[in-house]
Formats: C-alpha cells, sequence, structure tokens
C-alpha cells in the first residue's frame, strides 16, 4: 500500500492576521496548502488559500470580531480540508520565548510560562496563547511545538543585550532580546546554502516590513540586532515608531495627560509610516504619492535614511561588511527603496547593478562593490515546519 507522508501545520499569528500552511514532512518539507486570514478585528476580514503553485483557489469574506472567533473559524475550515487528516503536529511562531533558544514542544508548564511572560510582548503573546489553546481544545492529542522568535539572537553578546537602566531590572529579564529570528535563521540557511563563505563572513540582514529590523551576523552567529527590549524598537516602522527619547513619555505624560495606555497604543499602532505621513503606513502606498504629498515623501526618506544609518552601525560593530541581504516585502519587492537605502554607502563597498536592482534579481551588487548584496526571499512558515519535523523527529515517520 502506498504509504503517505505526515504532515505539519504552521501557524503565525500577527497583530491583524493568522498565516497558516501544510507541509509534508520530509527532510525537504513540501507545502501543500498555505493561506492568511487577514484584516482581524477590521472591515474587510478575508480568508484567501493559495495552492503550491501559487494560485488563489480561493478567497472568503468573513465577518469576524476577533482573533478568538478567528482562531474558531480556521480551525473549522481546515478540518473540512483532505489534508488535515494528515496533520501530525502543529508548530507556533511565538514572538517571545525569554531563555529559550531552541523550539519546544508546547506541555502545560511551558503554556504556563507563556502565560506569565505576557507583560514582555503585550501586543503579541496574548494572540498566540491563543491559538495555540484553540488547537488544544479541540485536538488535544495533537503535539504542538512553539518556534521562538527571540532564539535567534539569544547568544549575543553581554554589551547587546544591556540596557542602560538600574542593575535590578536586569535580574528580572529587562534586556534586548531581538525578534524576526525565524525569518533570520532562514535567511542564514538560504545564504549557507548559496555562499557557504559568506554565511560565515561579516552579514547584515536586513528584514523590511510593516515590522521591520536589522540584523549583524558574524560566524552565523547574531552580533546584534535593531529591535530591543520590545519589537516597538529599532527603526521606524509601518506604525510602530522604533527608537524614541525616552523624555518623551514624561512630556506627554504632563502636557497631555497621557496615561501608559495610551501611550503603548501611540507607539504601536499610530505612529512610523503613519504617523508621519498621516495618510498610510505601507510604502507602496507613500511612495506613489511623494510627488504630490510632502508629509510621504518625508516619511519615504525617514525610513531609507534609519536603515541606511543601522547599516553603517552594524559594520562598525561586525568591524566591517561582506554581505548584506533584503528580505520581507519591501526588502523583496521595492527595488526604488533599496536603492536609496544604498545610496552613499559606497563607503563601505556597497554599490548596486541598477538593472538587477530593477528586476529583483537574487544578486543585485556591481562587480565593483566590494559587498555582495543579496535579495532573499524569507519563508518563516518554512522555517516553523523544518523546526517542528526535527523536534518531533516527523521525518521518519510513515503511515500506510
Amino acid at each position: 500500500m502506498k504509504t503517505a507522508m505526515p504532515c505539519v501545520l504552521t501557524v503565525n499569528g500577527g497583530s491583524s492576521s493568522i498565516r497558516f500552511a501544510v507541509y509534508e514532512a520530509g527532510d525537504t518539507p513540501r507545502r501543500r496548502l498555505d493561506g492568511k486570514i487577514d484584516r482581524i478585528g477590521l472591515s474587510g476580514t478575508n480568508l484567501t488559500v493559495t495552492d503550491p503553485a501559487g494560485k488563489l483557489p480561493g478567497s472568503r469574506r468573513l465577518a469576524l470580531a476577533d482573533h478568538g472567533t478567528a482562531a474558531d473559524f480556521l480551525l473549522d475550515w481546515l478540518e473540512t480540508q483532505p489534508v488535515f487528516a494528515s496533520v501530525k503536529a502543529v508548530g507556533h511562531r511565538v514572538v517571545h520565548g525569554m531563555k529559550h533558544s531552541e523550539p519546544e514542544r508546547v506541555t502545560p508548564k511551558l503554556l504556563a510560562e507563556l502565560h506569565r511572560i505576557t507583560v514582555y510582548a503585550p501586543e503579541h503573546l496574548p494572540r498566540e496563547i491563543g491559538l495555540i489553546e484553540a488547537f488544544r481544545r479541540r485536538h488535544p492529542k495533537l503535539p504542538q511545538v512553539a518556534c521562538f522568535d527571540t532564539a535567534f539572537h539569544r547568544n549575543m553578546p553581554r554589551v547587546a543585550k544591556l540596557l542602560p537602566i538600574p542593575r535590578r531590572y536586569a535580574a528580572r529579564g529587562v534586556e534586548r532580546y531581538g525578534f524576526h529570528g525565524l525569518s533570520y535563521a532562514y535567511l542564514m540557511e538560504e545564504l549557507g546554502r548559496l555562499d557557504p563563505a559568506a554565511a560565515e563572513g561579516r552579514v547584515i540582514l536586513a528584514h523590511l516590513g510593516n515590522g521591520a529590523s536589522l540584523a549583524a551576523v558574524r560566524h552565523g552567529k547574531s552580533v546584534d540586532t535593531s529591535m530591543g527590549f520590545t519589537p516597538a524598537a529599532g527603526l521606524v516602522m509601518g506604525t510602530r515608531t522604533g527608537d524614541l527619547d525616552p523624555g518623551l513619555v514624561y512630556y506627554l505624560a504632563r502636557t497631555e495627560r497621557m496615561t501608559v495606555a495610551q501611550f503603548q497604543k501611540m507607539v504601536n499602532h499610530e505612529s512610523g509610516l503613519l504617523g508621519v505621513s498621516g495618510t498610510s503606513s505601507d510604502l507602496r502606498d507613500l511612495c506613489a504619492r511623494e510627488a504630490s504629498d510632502v508629509r510621504a515623501a518625508q516619511a519615504v526618506e525617514l525610513f531609507c535614511y534609519q536603515v541606511r544609518k543601522w547599516i553603517g552601525s552594524f559594520a562598525a560593530a561586525l568591524g566591517g561588511l561582506e554581505t548584506l541581504v533584503f528580505a520581507a516585502g519591501i526588502g523583496e519587492n521595492a527595488p526604488l527603496i533599496r536603492e536609496r537605502i544604498c545610496d552613499g554607502l559606497g563607503f563601505l563597498g556597497i554599490e548596486l547593478n541598477r538593472k538587477r536592482n530593477a528586476r529583483n534579481a537574487p544578486l543585485i551588487s556591481a562587480r565593483a562593490g566590494r559587498v555582495r548584496v543579496r535579495v532573499i526571499r524569507t519563508d518563516e512558515e518554512l522555517m516553523i515546519a523544518r523546526s517542528v519535523t526535527r523536534v518531533l523527529n516527523l521525518g521518519s515517520m510513515r503511515e500506510t
């Protein structure tokens, strides 16, 4: 009788979306299905499903009020899909893992720990925990694995983790953690496949999307990263501020009676490109308007300027630079933004080939440039599938 590969379901819960995919759990996981529910909590919530060929076999408008009802709907839908019968495990992207440096099977002890540390990532962890618990209620025997976004940076040098505040807070876990670790781990694996020597050298990874960060990597290990104690730190993002003068907290509390909760909402949801432009958090919209809208132009300029500064600072932290990698929605698909970021970085050896850059080629640096500049499509879901397969040893399983 023909054997069937066990499958892994990956779940990546965001602030207003849930991405999911089903992979055959072999040595090289093969995608069988993927999709997303987006605009959760907003008008126009959609379920979109894509087949392995990249086609869209289905899109469905939903009326979903919150992440809880979205999770229940996703489970209802998945249970009607033939491939779900082959799912033997679920892997979750978990934004914060504190001291965890490897993916781990979800146990009652780990789940209790995640509940305890929600204060470290209040914008993300509660929703991710909710997804894990929804699967536990409906399929209690289905093993689940937590894949931590902080793990890639766990062994950064101590100096890169320290926050310059009273020492007693460090004992309570208040330090720089860094995020986007699943993306960075995938990018380093891909770079190692494309150019093993480069992966052992001095690398800057730029994960540029609605949430954006950079990482400095040497000998395959994270040396520093732009996000810090929370994902709101670092460079300016779609709706997040990035780094701010801490004196703003006192100023806004005194002048506007702004509460802690209001400040948290402002820096995470009302600021960044949206705040500067006053119109949109999406760089595509802002680039389309910059010729006629000075605020849109300033938002685009600010984003490129800050990324350029982080590249320069990380080149200093690394003691030089040999490879620069662009990834994620902006990094992979916005030639003009890449060009503006790299403009003026010739002193580091960064020079782009304009034609290659314009067509989003895998290698976009000029031959004369000392730094190899690459575009690599990141894949957090595939990284989750690989991790679950390894943790649960699913690659050796077959069922008849």
